[in-house]
């Protein structure tokens, strides 16, 4: 087997051990050093598509495997050596017929999950809270509609470069309980931003003169860390977004805090209803 097979051999193998130890490698809510695979997912979207991705590397190794056997089949059996006089056919029905089958099948097969996974993340549940999120040129605002609980404020969140993790932390954050269905409307006030956050498993383009709408439910506590994932200028690198979750009791001390500490919104009606 020549240097280059056996990588490509070799690399779905990886693939699929790296991910497999994702709950174990990964940080939780951020990167890590050296690390090769996903954060630790704390949402079932992102449990998901950490699921998917493994299987996906599990068959590409399938595939892999099956397709050098039949190489090294062939050079075996086939081989001048061995077969001096080869046959001259040309068309083989049965074989033509397997190999446009089988890789139908294989797709099928992908397909279902893939569906599956984009119907969680297009559904539409109730939502027992909504934040409005803003992407400048470059940093984020979060608004807080008026409800029962509190709320009717707005905060900006920047860069804050002597906290760790480095380029990561903001001086703000939005807060969020843990265990509830929180929507994010997204919109932008400059040009195109994407609010990612990889342990929750979603992103979601940030346009002006659009309001895009994503949903989560978190279900650990903690502070988790992402970024605009869209080229935006000059200063795209330095766009983090920190998302605290927190027990019901914490936030609604937050709210509290959170209304006499930042400017008050004309009553939450910048924002778009939700269910």
């Amino acid at each position: 087997m020549t240097a280059p097979s056996a990588v490509r051999l070799a690399v779905p193998f990886l693939g699929a051990a790296l991910s497999a130890t994702a709950a174990t490698a990964g940080g939780l809510g951020q990167p890590i050093p050296w690390e090769m695979s996903r954060q630790v997912p704390v949402t079932e979207n992102a449990r998901d598509i950490l699921n998917f991705e493994i299987g996906l590397h599990w068959l590409s190794l399938a595939i892999s495997v099956f397709v050098l056997g039949l190489i090294l089949w062939c050079v075996f059996r086939f081989g001048e050596k061995r077969n001096p006089n080869p046959s001259r056919f040309t068309h083989n029905t049965a074989i033509e017929v397997a190999w446009t089958i089988v890789p139908v099948l294989i797709l099928v097969a992908v397909a279902i999950p893939s569906f599956r996974l984009l119907r969680t993340q297009l559904a539409d549940p109730k939502a027992d809270m909504i934040v409005k999120v803003i992407g400048h040129a470059w940093y984020w605002s979060y608004e807080y509609p008026q409800t029962e609980q509190g709320g009717g404020f707005t905060f900006d969140a920047n860069l804050d470069e002597d906290k760790q993790p480095r380029l990561l932390q903001t001086d703000n954050e939005m807060v969020v309980p843990v265990g509830k269905i929180v929507k994010v409307q997204v919109t932008a006030a400059d040009v195109i931003h994407s609010w990612a956050m990889p342990a929750f498993g979603f992103k979601i383009d940030a346009i002006p003169g659009r309001l895009n709408q994503m949903w989560f439910k978190a279900e650990k506590e903690g502070t988790y860390h992402g970024q605009c994932s869209e080229l935006c200028g000059q200063r795209h690198a330095y766009m983090p977004i920190v998302v605290r979750v927190v027990s019901d009791q914490a936030y609604a001390e937050w709210l509290k805090e959170a209304k006499t500490k930042y400017a008050s919104l004309d009553n939450g009606k910048s924002l778009a209803s939700a269910r």
